[in-house]
């Protein structure tokens, strides 16, 4: 039975990571820009507009630790990923510089790729 929950665990994370590479994707690199290989999310174009688009950004990256708090995730990995969703929200309050710092920062892929790594690492334990 024990094996049954354990396999159960591992399709639940499995399905939270398809989700949150999708919505990574979205937030943070689904728009391509013109004649270079560099693309943007929704968060950069949101964060265009002055703090509220920044708050907007700051409450749209808490799905990522929403997902990894259901999971169980450790304090650390929590407390890392606020510290991104924290830098990625001051950066971006900065005028100008703030939104190009949001387009490179990336803060939910960053999360994303950090309850991976997370997972596969208690998953292979």
């Amino acid at each position: 039975m024990n094996d049954n929950i354990n396999e159960h665990s591992q399709i639940e994370a499995q399905a939270a990571i398809a989700r949150l590479e999708r919505f990574s994707k979205l937030t943070d690199s689904s728009i391509g820009i013109p004649f270079t290989k560099f693309n943007i999310g929704l968060e950069a174009v949101i964060g265009l507009i002055p703090v509220i688009g920044d708050a907007a950004g700051l409450i749209l990256s808490s799905y990522v630790l929403i997902e990894a708090q259901r999971l169980g995730v450790t304090k650390r990995i929590k407390t890392k990923m606020i510290i991104n969703m924290l830098i990625d929200f001051v950066g971006g309050l900065v005028p100008f510089f703030g939104d190009i710092f949001d387009a490179f920062f990336k803060a939910n892929t960053r999360n994303t790729q950090l309850l991976k790594k997370h997972l596969n690492k208690q998953l292979s334990e």
